[in-house]
């Protein structure tokens, strides 16, 4: 498959999602599909089948600033070892997977460097609903509560490496211009925090 760029290189399918609903204080559940957003840069979490040209070459995950865009739909599932029923409020401190809805690879990272931000990590969407995942997948969620609630702003702590899922600030250019680099950070800050913004949220 040829490169497009230093980064990236496409990939092509077809999946849709569907309407939005939000309520303030109401949990975050399993099963639940949601966008998350950046407190910092307010771009959605975001991947499409465009894979990176360097480190792992699996498929990248950036920050869209654009809140339509279907392919920022993530699902919410449980951990390899501990699946979480659907509508059950996520526990602070627990480890879930975001799955993509689009092309249902999840949420990873890895010892691979970013592709932009030096001394950093990458982020990708690796394996594959029903066929391939591992602890790379699981993010521990960072919360205040008892639980992770729909207007509070989280972190999330990469469980394998003790990193955070950040916004570098950095952006991409050609195929994807102006799109953010999503990074795994050793320490957490301001560019660490999510909020989950549009989604359809499953209740018990």
């Amino acid at each position: 498959m040829p490169f497009l760029s230093p980064f990236f290189v496409f990939i092509v399918s077809p999946f849709f999602v569907f309407g939005s609903a939000f309520s303030e204080d109401e949990p975050v559940t399993c099963g639940s599909v949601l966008k998350l957003q950046s407190v910092a840069d307010n771009v959605r979490l975001h991947s499409h089948e465009v894979k990176y040209g360097s480190g792992s070459g699996q498929q990248s995950v950036t920050g869209n600033s654009n809140s339509d865009d279907v392919n920022s739909h993530w699902q919410i599932i449980g951990p390899n070892s501990e699946p979480c029923q659907r509508g059950q409020p996520v526990k602070c401190d627990s480890s879930i997977r975001f799955m993509h809805l689009q092309t249902r690879c999840f949420l990873h990272s890895h010892e691979f460097s970013a592709p932009l931000s030096r001394g950093m990590q990458e982020v990708s969407c690796f394996g594959k609903e029903g066929q391939q995942s591992d602890s790379g997948d699981h993010y521990k969620v960072m919360c205040s509560g008892d639980v992770w609630t729909q207007d509070e702003q989280i972190k999330l702590k990469h469980e394998n490496t003790g990193n955070y899922l950040s916004i570098s600030g950095q952006q991409f250019g050609r195929p994807i211009s102006g799109q953010r680099e999503v990074i795994a950070a050793p320490s957490a800050g301001h560019k660490s925090l999510w909020l989950a913004a549009e989604g359809i949220f499953i209740k018990a």
